[in-house]
């Protein structure tokens, strides 16, 4: 029997918590060679300005998990059709038998394994005293980007910047109540970076959102909205200064324009990628060092983080008696 599991059944039993947890396991039997994940299959969509990714992988050791994930990201659904820009569907299969035993809906679960990776590259990267974050972006992975961190450090002040006013001053009121700290929209983007502990890319802008020579020291950075070799959200100045810090080096020289522009222009090379974020995770190289060290996360997005956290799902739908059975 396979267990269907609904968008809203999966908000019911996710928590960015539980999230945060599995994640870190995934990364960490990764750095372990634990994990067999083949680079995701990306096909443009350029006739409807759309992006269909596949994305497969099997966790070994303490997990023990075999999914694939299809996503897609349209831009423009928000404003055309009424509809998230991104939409995804996992199907997790049984690690023994290769039996489907669970098709979910991805598109909640997308967004907040994309925070809890966050969090665990916070927690390894920024300074533990953390208190004021700003976010660029006013959407639903930027919602879980600040919950997560949340979590990690005491974070008590946001700042939000976004292309809409009104989905700011939306966001403010929500993250507010919701987190019940300050949450307050800005339109001074140097002030709201000079005075930030740890800094969110979560756009779908192509060009830098920032000038890299605003940042003070100490500062981390979650760079999570750019996913393509011709689009970044940070400066080449930004990735001088920074340690930076992948989730999958593969994946980063595969795909993120934000280190592949600066290696084109000569700025730096591959060897600017400090580490992967399951090496930091296991101690094979350390995290921050000091005080004074501009660190970066660049995520692009890993199949790992997809099924572990799917397994987690349904795992508590088992033990909740949530979802549909049905016979394929």
């Amino acid at each position: 029997m396979t267990l269907i599991i609904s968008r809203k059944e999966v908000e019911s039993v996710l928590t960015m918590k539980d999230s945060i947890a599995v994640t870190e396991i995934a990364f960490t039997e990764l750095a372990n060679d634990k994990v067999n994940m083949p680079q995701r299959t990306v096909i443009p969509i350029q006739d409807h300005n759309g992006t269909f990714l596949a994305m497969p992988a099997y966790i070994g050791g303490e997990l023990d998990a075999l999914g694939l994930k299809l996503v897609t990201v349209y831009p423009n659904n928000p404003s055309k059709h009424q509809l998230p820009t991104i939409l995804g569907t996992l199907q997790l299969c049984n690690q023994c038998t290769g039996e489907v035993i669970a098709i979910m809906d991805a598109g909640y679960l997308t967004a907040v394994r994309t925070g809890a990776v966050s969090g665990v590259a916070t927690k390894y990267l920024s300074r533990e005293n953390s208190t004021t974050c700003t976010v660029f972006g006013a959407g639903a992975q930027a919602r879980k980007q600040i919950e997560a961190i949340k979590l990690v450090r005491p974070i008590d002040n946001v700042l939000v910047i976004d292309i809409s006013p009104e989905a700011s001053q939306i966001f403010a009121d929500d993250m507010s109540e919701t987190l019940n700290i300050s949450v307050m929209t800005t339109e001074d983007i140097e002030g709201a970076i000079r005075q930030s502990d740890i800094i969110v890319t979560a756009t779908n802008s192509q060009e830098p959102l920032f000038d890299g020579n605003w940042l003070q020291t100490g500062t981390h950075i979650n760079n999570i909205g750019s996913h393509s070799v011709n689009a970044r959200e940070l400066d080449t100045t930004t990735v001088v200064r920074s340690k930076f810090v992948a989730d999958l080096k593969e994946a980063n020289l595969a795909e993120a324009g934000d280190i592949l522009i600066p290696i084109q222009e000569g700025a730096v090379t591959e060897e600017k990628i400090y580490a992967s974020l399951g090496d930091i995770i296991i101690g094979n190289k350390p995290g921050r060092e000091n005080d004074d060290e501009i660190t970066v996360f660049k995520s692009c997005g890993l199949a790992i983080q997809d099924i572990s956290t799917a397994l987690a799902v349904y795992k508590a739908a088992m033990e909740k008696n949530i979802g549909t059975e049905i016979s394929l």
